[in-house]
């Protein structure tokens, strides 16, 4: 169990020497027990100490790491139930699931469609994570191809799904350095399975819907030299996910509970064959709180929404997406070209660009500033109003590029079209544009044919 506040503060110097931010060393035990800060802000704690307390200092869910080189990810290291109380820090990974027994024209298939799961979303880009193998031929030599020919054409890490110690080891000789993930350890075969993850410092996933057993398990491969777990609570139902999935979540984080502090996987199509109801049970997973999400299949219309579910979810609501204040000119502008500003929200930004570029009008899109807020918030908040508005359009430089003086606005503060006019002066005149992103192009197009 994790260590108390107190019972931190008694293995400190207890100096009060403030160098790692606090007023007293209580006060830092107490972040630190909280998991709210590193045992490296105290320059004075010695190596014996910095040993003992590692517990307390580390995240209630461990870190895992699958795979190896630029593709590889992480999941864990969670410190929070909702991403309001702080921030999601790892999202969850999401991967597609082979079978050696499948034909090779099917394995095609799926090659094509793994690969073509990446796609760019204001400015970032999203893709699946892993493929996962499944030694359904019990082929051992089946296997091994098959898990090198995923690897050699699709980059990703891999999990490895085999019963069979044997089979695992004959593909982790020529993978030792990929790191995939093993899958999985059960109370029948721990010693094997972890004594393979142990040997090739490879995380390993253990398998049991008993979650006393299931702490058990992870208890004994730790023994074994196992560090990097990642849970399988063999949920029987779509309800049992959800229950299971929370318990697991809330016993490392609330009740501090080590034996469970570890990321977790699910798998998608043990309780969807419909491709439709996959993305609905995908996205429960995504939610609540699966690490690593095995999918059956990996359509476009299926990952994309999945996978901007999951951007949404582990953005950081502390840190708002925006992007960089300037002039951004869209289909070669001239100087008779119409000019729209808005706020530096990076979802604003991206779906007004677009519908710009979908009119086929040139146009100069001024950008300004609000520290990442959308239209409507950054003007009630004070940002996005005409006397800052005005101060950036005369600094922007946009007077220079364009001949007729027009700056059309969100047509959501066209309360504003008065007082910014009189901010801007004489030479500037003020249009309204419309409310929604989707009437641009039609607005843009009329706005060319008139002017």
């Amino acid at each position: 169990m994790a260590l108390t506040g107190l019972e931190i503060f008694k293995k400190l110097p207890k100096t009060n020497c403030k160098d790692c931010g606090f007023p007293t060393c209580l006060a830092f035990a107490m972040k630190l027990a909280a998991g709210e800060m590193s045992l490296d802000a105290c320059p004075h704690v010695t190596e014996a100490v910095k040993a003992e307390l590692a517990e307390a200092s580390a995240p209630p869910i461990r870190l895992v790491k699958v795979g190896a080189g630029e593709n590889a990810f992480g999941v864990g290291e969670e410190q929070v139930l909702f991403r309001h109380e702080k921030r999601f820090v790892n999202e969850t990974a999401l991967g597609l699931l082979f079978d050696d027994s499948s034909g090779e024209q099917e394995i095609s298939r799926k090659i094509e469609q793994l690969k073509g799961a990446r796609f760019e979303r204001v400015g970032k880009i999203i893709k699946a994570n892993f493929a996962a193998l499944r030694n359904g031929s019990r082929d051992v030599a089946r296997f091994r191809a098959l898990a090198e020919k995923l690897d050699f054409e699709t980059g990703l890490p891999l999990v490895l799904i085999s019963d069979d110690v044997n089979a695992l080891s004959a593909v982790l000789e020529s993978m030792s350095t990929k790191k995939p993930l093993i899958y999985c350890a059960t109370s029948e075969n721990i010693e094997g399975m972890a004594g393979l993850a142990a040997k090739y410092s490879c995380p390993l996933a253990i398998r049991s819907g008993d979650l006393a057993n299931l702490s058990e398990l992870t208890e004994k491969a730790k023994l074994l030299g196992v560090n990097d777990i990642v849970l399988d609570p063999a949920p029987e139902n779509l309800k049992d996910v959800l229950k299971k999935m929370v318990f697991l979540r809330r016993s490392a984080l609330e009740k501090k509970f080590r034996p469970l502090g570890y990321p977790t996987i699910a798998f998608t199509g043990d309780f969807a064959k419909d491709p439709q109801k996959e993305a609905g049970v995908a996205a429960i997973m995504l939610c609540k709180y699966a690490s690593i999400v095995v999918l059956d299949s990996m359509e476009a219309w299926k990952i994309f929404p999945l996978l901007i579910l999951r951007q949404n979810i582990f953005t950081d609501p502390q840190v708002p997406m925006q992007v960089e204040q300037k002039i951004y000119p869209i289909g070669d502008p001239t100087e008779k070209s119409p000019v729209l500003i808005t706020t530096n929200f990076s979802l604003t930004y991206f779906i007004v660009s677009g519908e710009i570029e979908a009119s086929r009008v040139p146009t100069w899109l001024l950008v300004m500033n609000v520290e990442g807020q959308s239209v409507l918030t950054s003007w009630a908040a004070g940002k996005f109003i005409p006397d800052k508005i005005a101060a950036f359009i005369k600094k922007s430089g946009i007077s220079d590029r364009v001949a007729q003086k027009k700056i059309i606005i969100p047509g959501y503060v066209a309360q504003i079209s008065g007082e910014l006019e009189e901010e801007l002066g004489e030479d500037w005149k003020v249009l309204v544009g419309c409310r929604e992103a989707g009437d641009i192009p039609r607005f843009l197009q009329d706005y060319a044919a008139t002017n």
